[in-house]
């Protein structure tokens, strides 16, 4: 079977290409202090089939010149927290707080020290200060990590960035994602490959030898140990958080109608994953998950037509290479044609166009696609009610369709790059009147989506998470079969079985890269309290 790593992985694209330059001492969040109270106690209990809720620690040291500012040792001790990203991300554990930049100063431990080049003869040594802090945050874990109260991982030195190459060369796989992400080296910093571990014993070794010729270890420290570009830490891992019940989306609300009394409105974001298009958008990989997607929501749930949308796409007629003609081709035809189970009974070369004609009108376009049922809540008498999809394909870095998404849907889903964080979807990008008044479910399948977004999202959602629920992902996901996943969540969603977040991560676990619930236990639901019934399903 062939590995994850040598799937289509969601790479969250160098921030190069975003033309950025992250420092480790800037804030990159919506709520951005020192004293941000990371003191991980808060009742944090997440949902999940994969991954397992838990507190994080872990205790850190930088040296600083006598000097340095107390804006200087925040600088570097977020550049070097910032460094466990990569270790913890390769080893499948997750933290909340975005790229680890918020460190509580009141951790912070202070003293000057001698430092002593022991390879220099009477060296009288130089002062500096040397700060030790503790990082606590929420985590997300895999759940081979359940029994373990420690994780064995390391830091880099905060002045690392002058050693890019060194780091790539010894503690990463060194493979083109590696080197793709050379700039930010933090992100694949992979302290347990066996290279790495190598050299970490030999600095570690020569630490050993100087420390032996130091006169007064109490007050003095090596240069090597400034100088040490690995540092061995203990991640320390707290209880087990996770949610043990029974929770579910908030159903009789979205079926109560939100952005549009009488419809569930649902919209999916596509984004380009490749970064060839050369022979057409079609080729692009994702264009085929959206059409897998659609694929299995219009199969499972017949009655599905092209209604009137934003932006619309012209749907209704394709004239082909062949001379042949096509009015009003069905949606399940369209979608089915990626697959070739449509029904249209083309020519190979014909049914290729028709599939190339259709990618580049939806490029950049929204089209709605509508299927009318009846719906009751409770007791009350079925009433009129349609399922309403609205897609867009072809997003990149213009937050515009995704702002247009969270504004005018109630479950909106995306599938696609997150630019490590720094894209479309950054928090820092949207305002609470991006969104609707009401309840919303969001689905965010881009790379470790959980510490990107989903903190900071739920303070910009009016009523946070009585309104909000939010699927993030703690790792990676592969974007090979992500189209089947999030097209199984949304059958589960929508086939009026009142299937619990359980049934429905399941349901999707053709990905699961640490994928959590967040703000589903407020939610009211269940099937006893709010019974529903749909016809036409």
């Amino acid at each position: 079977m062939i590995s994850t790593r040598s799937l289509r992985v969601r790479r969250c694209a160098s921030v190069l290409g975003l033309g950025l330059v992250l420092v480790g001492g800037l804030c990159g969040t919506t709520a951005c202090s020192d004293d941000a109270s990371l003191e991980a106690t808060s009742d944090e209990d997440l949902t999940s089939i994969t991954a397992r809720s838990r507190t994080l620690e872990f205790m850190g040291a930088v040296y600083v010149d006598a000097s340095s500012s107390d804006d200087a040792i925040r600088s570097a001790v977020r550049s070097q927290a910032q460094s466990a990203f990569g270790p913890l991300r390769t080893t499948n554990i997750a933290v909340n707080t975005r790229e680890l930049n918020q460190v509580d100063t009141s951790t912070f431990v202070k003293r000057t020290v001698k430092v002593i080049d022991t390879s220099v003869a009477g060296d009288a040594g130089k002062d500096m200060i040397e700060v030790r802090y503790k990082y606590k945050d929420n985590a997300v874990v895999d759940a081979k990590y359940a029994k373990r109260t420690a994780v064995p991982l390391a830091l880099l030195n905060p002045n690392y960035r002058s050693q890019n190459d060194r780091v790539l060369r010894e503690c990463t796989r060194n493979d083109s994602e590696a080197r793709d992400f050379a700039s930010s080296i933090w992100y694949v910093f992979e302290p347990t490959v066996a290279s790495c571990q190598q050299v970490m014993r030999q600095e570690q070794q020569t630490i050993d030898a100087d420390r032996v010729k130091l006169t007064d270890a109490t007050k003095q420290v090596t240069k090597s140990e400034v100088d040490r570009l690995y540092l061995p830490i203990q991640v320390k891992l707290g209880a087990d958080k996770t949610n043990k019940g029974t929770s579910y989306p908030d159903y009789q609300r979205l079926y109560r109608g939100g952005v549009d009394p009488n419809k569930l409105v649902i919209s999916l974001v596509y984004g380009l994953i490749d970064h060839d298009h050369s022979a057409g958008v079609a080729r692009d990989f994702n264009f085929g998950e959206l059409m897998t997607n659609l694929d299995e929501v219009i199969s499972a749930q017949d009655g599905f037509e092209i209604v009137p949308g934003p932006n619309d796409a012209n749907l209704a007629h394709f004239t082909l290479a062949s001379g042949k003609s096509l009015d009003n081709p069905s949606i399940k035809d369209l979608v089915g044609l990626h697959r070739r189970t449509d029904s249209l009974n083309l020519s190979e070369p014909d049914t290729a166009d028709l599939e190339k004609q259709f990618a580049e009108r939806i490029y950049g376009k929204w089209f709605s696609i509508e299927r009318n049922v009846k719906v009751a809540v409770g007791s009350e008498t079925p009433r009129d009610f349609a399922v309403k999809l609205i897609v867009f394909f072809g997003a990149d870095q213009d937050s515009t369709p995704h702002k247009y998404a969270t504004k005018n849907s109630d479950v909106f889903l995306y599938n696609g790059h997150s630019y490590i964080g720094f894209g479309p979807l950054d928090p820092r990008n949207f305002r609470s009147t991006d969104f609707t008044k009401g309840y919303q479910l969001f689905w965010i399948d881009g790379c470790v989506s959980y510490n990107y977004y989903e903190k900071d999202y739920i303070p910009l959602k009016e009523g946070g998470t009585k309104n909000l629920d939010l699927v993030t992902n703690g790792i990676e996901a592969p974007s090979w079969q992500s189209g089947h996943a999030m097209g199984q969540f949304l059958v589960t969603l929508l086939n009026g079985a009142n299937a619990s977040y359980r049934d429905l991560l399941e349901a999707a676990e053709a990905t699961d890269p640490l994928r959590v619930v967040d703000g589903e236990l407020d939610n009211e639901f269940t099937p006893q309290r709010f019974p529903i019934t749909i016809i036409g399903r």
